[in-house]
């Protein structure tokens, strides 16, 4: 009996396994079958991805970060989350372009990681952008009140009272609320419609950031980066810190890859869209920035407020109320762009079965998911409600590095995987595989040694082809984990020991031998219209800097995010395993007649036999005879 007991809990476990590591299959192209509407140009997906990022990361966080945190080296601060997210977004680029689907980065890591750690993605991007909509709701709230002397604010505490619990906001925001719903309806109409608005307001933003950046400079005093600390009061880790939570002014350009589903040619635009979007948005806060604390000092600046306040203190009214317009323009902009990624993130999950198959409907009239839509946006409203700005700003990171931490391995993972694995669906396609065709996949080399390395082909045993490469990505990656907490909680650069040095030199030896190894094998032979430069090197860094970023983050932020991880993985081992689509696509896999499996391999088998015969026929002289000029007998 306990022998019977211990087969069956093996199996389970055993099948439970299996699935968690199931990849996704697709059956993609250009134009792949979508309920939604394709009728995004690149244009309008430049302006979706910069209106999503220039929002409440200037007009609110940047007085944040500024008084409290970085001083007037947040112009640093934002250079270095600006290159952290550039990395990661050149990432996302080049998987928008191989895998032009609504759900981002949860869509990315399906195909190349797995469904578990898909769904774990895809979760943290659901929290993003519930975050973010609501952070900005609060912050659209608290500017526009600011303009009314916070009558609303009053009469609201007047009426409702204020809120005593740590963990919650002062008070109950309920314009707020409402604003988050407004902003969903203008989304529920379609996406062309609110593709126009979100276009107009983006532009009318950028002409106000211009005029804020000139009259900064102008109207500025070069003794406030001088005196006062100095330009780096909070010192380095000053500015590491800020640049953890600047990163959040940038975490919009995914929504740039969430339109996949919605762009006319998403091959182009995607990656076009993602570069000129984040190199316009981070020369833009780097300007900014250095703007403000060049306007006023440091300490004087109003968080709330910042660039009102600055420019009242200097009677320049017709800016603040300049600048009050961009703002709310800004920020209009980005709550549409959180609202927009978010149901899509959402529809591509339940379009799977790993969360409930009803968020997949989409109206035929809007294609939209409004059922969806309406949900999403009323969780947003409760969250802006009742929590505070701040609180939001640093849970909303955390989930985000983590995703771009893992698309930016994914990339490495499906670059040294052999060509066209895990993409497409229908196992009849393979059937109809020409003898061309099947011979160039079976002669692909991706994710095999390099003939220059073949010296260390022992060590690989008998792996599949690319497994060396995902086994020395989930090396680097964990080596680069425990790296920067040893810094972060023991390293002392002002009393280093041996400990630190042998510590960290074992690490760094580890982490430059995974990138070798990474580096020994060859790359498949896919083309793709835009692929990220230098792999596996700018990836690796990508997953280095958010490392770095995640562990500034407090300890209150982790164990909130943890919590939210645990909500997770309960609906996912409850549901989403047992209803995921790809069940299905393991159940028509194995119900394939063996006459069909005999035909497609024997049609890919009868190719490997005449290219053995070719090759036999081309066989190189090894003995002592004269070689022919270019060594081969024909």
């Amino acid at each position: 009996m306990p022998g019977s007991r211990h087969k069956i809990l093996s199996h389970v476990f055993s099948g439970f396994s299996e699935k968690m590591g199931r990849t996704k299959v697709l059956d993609i192209g250009p134009q792949a079958e979508t309920p939604l509407k394709r009728c995004l140009t690149t244009f309008d997906i430049t302006l979706l991805g910069i209106g999503h990022m220039v929002g409440a990361g200037i007009y609110v966080l940047i007085g944040t970060v500024a008084k409290e945190i970085a001083g007037p080296a947040i112009i640093l601060s934002f250079m270095l989350a600006g290159a952290a997210s550039m990395l990661a977004a050149l990432c996302y680029a080049e998987f928008g372009t191989r895998i032009p689907k609504a759900g981002s980065a949860y869509v990315y890591t399906y195909v190349s990681v797995g469904e578990f750690w898909a769904f774990v993605i895809g979760w943290n991007i659901i929290l993003e952008h519930m975050i973010g909509a609501a952070s900005v709701a609060r912050a659209w709230s608290g500017f526009f009140d600011s303009m009314f002397d916070n009558v609303i604010r009053n009469t609201t505490v007047s009426m409702l009272g204020e809120l005593h619990e740590t963990l919650l906001g002062k008070y109950p925001d309920v314009f707020a609320f409402f604003i988050c719903l407004i902003h969903a309806c203008i989304l529920g109409v379609g996406v062309k419609t609110s593709s126009y608005m979100n276009s107009f307001l983006t532009l009318v933003n950028l002409s106000v950031i211009v005029v804020i950046i000139g009259a900064g400079y102008y109207y500025g005093n070069s003794d406030n980066w001088s005196s006062y600390g100095g330009f780096m009061p909070f010192k380095i880790k000053g500015v590491i810190m800020g640049a953890a939570t600047c990163f959040y002014a940038y975490v919009g350009f995914d929504s740039i890859a969430t339109s996949g589903e919605e762009a006319k040619d998403p091959a182009y635009s995607i990656p076009v869209a993602t570069i000129i979007a984040m190199s316009v948005v981070c020369t833009g806060y780097v300007l900014v920035s250095g703007a403000l604390t060049f306007l006023v000092p440091y300490w004087s600046i109003h968080p709330d407020a910042a660039f009102p306040a600055a420019f009242a203190g200097l009677d320049l009214h017709w800016i603040k109320y300049l600048v009050s317009v961009g703002a709310l323009c800004g920020m209009t902009t980005t709550l549409l762009g959180s609202l927009y990624s978010l149901p899509r993130c959402i529809y591509a999950m339940a379009d799977d079965g790993l969360i409930f198959k009803f968020l997949a409907k989409v109206n035929k009239k809007t294609q939209v998911p409004l059922i969806n839509l309406a949900i999403s946006a009323f969780m947003c409203a409760l969250i802006a409600l009742l929590f505070d700005l701040e609180k939001l700003v640093e849970f909303m990171s955390i989930g985000t590095l983590l995703a771009y931490t893992i698309v930016s391995a994914s990339v490495v993972i499906l670059r040294y995987q052999p060509t066209n694995r895990g993409l497409v669906r229908d196992s009849s396609s393979l059937l109809e595989i020409p003898t061309s065709q099947a011979d160039s996949f079976e002669m692909d080399m991706g994710g095999r040694l390099k003939p220059s390395y073949k010296c260390i082909d022992w060590i690989f045993g008998d792996l599949e082809a690319g497994t060396a490469v995902c086994m020395a990505m989930a090396c680097f990656t964990n080596s680069t984990i425990i790296l920067c907490v040893y810094i972060q909680y023991w390293f002392n650069i002002d009393n280093i020991n041996w400990v630190d040095i042998v510590v960290i030199t074992l690490l760094a030896i580890d982490l430059v031998g995974c990138i070798i190894l990474i580096e020994a094998h060859e790359q498949n032979s896919t083309e793709l219209p835009f692929m990220v430069p230098h792999v596996p090197l700018i990836p690796a860094l990508s997953i280095v800097c958010n490392i770095v970023l995640m562990t500034n983050l407090n300890l209150l932020t982790w164990i909130r995010f943890l919590i939210w991880m645990v909500i997770g993985i309960l609906i996912y081992f409850l549901y989403g395993i047992h209803h995921s689509k790809e069940n299905d696509v393991t159940s028509y896999s194995v119900l394939l007649s063996s006459s069909e499996a005999g035909k497609t391999w024997g049609a890919i088998n009868k190719s490997k036999q005449k290219r053995q015969k070719t090759e036999d026929d081309r066989k190189p002289i090894i003995d002592n005879e004269e070689l022919p000029e270019n060594g081969y007998y024909h």
